[in-house]
């Protein structure tokens, strides 16, 4: 690599220039810093961090999906795995464990529990986005409570989309990506086929 090349690097707030190709170690090495340096990322983010993102502290010739395959292979009989959801990866508890961790740990207000109602609004969010309050009372034969959807937005699953084009222009609702991250979802194309629901069924 030129000097020239180098200096076209990112540098820190320090001003030393960041090292992405590490030219100077044999391969091998090269490639375990790339891994760690991949594993650290994902470590700090509390998001799933996309390709690009990780692409920026590997080497340019480096496959980001190759390193995340070494990576995974290594946690292998780990009690966390390596997950790609919403677009990138993150690291998260295998579901084996899920009883464990909530008779130990404390989660705050992490809880996912929904009524069925609440299951049934957030479905057809997703499927009908962006919607309006109108457009569920349509699907569901009955206005839609304003802290139900409160109680989904608290929890990081839906938000504001854009204006309705009906008259007053009201607020749409769209998914988030905590959505997808919920419910182990790369995009929402990877939604299983709509089911009918029965509104009569569903209670607030």
């Amino acid at each position: 690599m030129t000097t020239a090349t180098r200096k076209r690097q990112p540098a820190d707030e320090s001003g030393a220039v960041f090292d992405r190709e590490l030219e100077d170690l044999p391969q091998e090495l090269r490639w375990r810093e790339w891994m760690g340096r991949v594993e650290a990322v994902l470590f700090a983010s509390a998001s799933p961090v996309s390709r690009e993102d990780l692409a920026r502290v590997v080497g340019q010739g480096a496959s980001v999906e190759m390193l995340i395959e070494d990576i995974q292979a290594e946690l292998t009989g780990r009690p966390y795995e390596l997950a790609q959801v919403a677009g990138g990866w993150m690291f998260r508890t295998r579901p084996q464990f899920a009883d464990a961790i909530k008779t130990t740990a404390d989660l705050g207000d992490q809880s996912l529990a929904f009524t069925e109602m609440e299951m049934g609004v957030l479905c057809a969010i997703a499927y009908h986005q962006p919607i309006d309050r109108a457009g569920l009372a349509d699907i569901f034969g009955k206005e839609v409570s304003r802290d139900l959807l409160a109680r989904l937005r608290y929890k990081d699953l839906i938000a504001s989309g854009p204006r309705s084009p009906r008259p007053g222009a009201p607020h749409t609702f769209v998914t988030t990506e905590t959505f997808l991250v919920t419910f182990d979802l790369q995009s929402l194309r990877d939604l299983p086929e709509l089911e009918i629901v029965e509104p009569s069924n569903l209670a607030d």
